[in-house]
């Protein structure tokens, strides 16, 4: 009898595990299918310094900081990353090894997190109004799926506050509002997908980004409900990659500019190319 019983468990473990592996094998198929209809070609245009001459001066110092003349115009941008992530302020560090498709029809950031028994895989995306994180232990036991308006809202956030990394969907022409604040202080406003997005930028005297901050949809109020939080990221480094020079090394999280600061993410990285 005991025997039977075990058989039976172990049939019934293997049909799960069937199960989740063929979930797993969708969600990787979804993820691949995004990821390609995110690749967008270049337009037939290039950066010149008209383009931004009727901008303030700050605003124009760091469009020429970012953009060399005569760079073809990106409509998208991949990365590839490594770095470190932690999913509360009491939490460990755990490793992080991501790519990242950022378009101007949207994002989808692919990622391994952890490792050994801890070790998480999944994909969080925004693109065509929907937005979605998915993230499974192993690649195989799901720990988050969640795909609903605030998820959306907050997704649409940060495919607009990533446009740091593509720096040429910030481009008056491509609908973004400019002023300066001060010498040192600028402030883009964009629509995201019917989202109002206000991204504000601290540049030194060379234009170079050393942090930028929204207000992004989330959940980390004391009450656990979601609302506008302060959101943003500090850049220790920059690289140039292909005509663009852009952040390479940055910190990012939420509450940023308060007291209750919780960065989450470091980032470093590796590989960068402009379509």
């Amino acid at each position: 009898m005991t025997k039977i019983i075990l058989i039976g468990i172990g049939i019934l473990l293997a049909m799960v595990l069937f199960i989740l592996a063929i979930a797993q094998i969708r969600a990787s198929q979804d993820a691949s299918n995004i990821w390609r209809s995110l690749e967008s070609p270049p337009i037939r245009q290039h950066f010149t310094r008209d383009m931004v001459a009727e901008l303030p001066e700050p605003v124009q110092r760091y469009f020429l900081h970012a953009i060399a003349p005569g760079t073809p115009l990106a409509n998208s941008v991949k990365l590839t990353m490594n770095g470190s992530i932690r999913l509360a302020p009491d939490k460990d560090w755990m490793p992080l090894q991501a790519e990242e498709r950022l378009s101007t029809k949207g994002f989808i950031w692919k990622a391994t997190a952890g490792q050994g028994l801890m070790q998480m895989q999944g994909a969080d995306y925004y693109t065509n109004r929907k937005g979605r994180m998915r993230f499974s232990l192993w690649g195989l036991i799901p720990v988050v799926n969640a795909s609903n308006p605030d998820v959306l809202r907050s997704a649409i956030g940060r495919w607009a506050g990533e446009y740091f990394w593509l720096p040429s969907a910030l481009l008056p022409e491509r609908g973004a509002s400019w002023r300066a604040i001060d010498n040192n202080s600028i402030q883009a406003t964009l629509k995201a997908d019917g989202e109002t997005i206000v991204l504000t930028f601290a540049i030194d005297n060379q234009g170079r980004l050393l942090r930028g901050t929204l207000p992004r949809w989330g959940n980390k109020a004391e009450d656990g409900q979601y609302a506008e939080i302060p959101f943003g990221g500090e850049y220790q480094a920059e690289q140039t990659f292909g005509g663009y020079t852009t952040p390479s090394q940055m910190g990012a999280g939420w509450w940023m500019g308060t007291d209750r600061y919780f960065e989450f993410i470091r980032t470093t990285l590796e590989q960068v190319q402009f379509r």
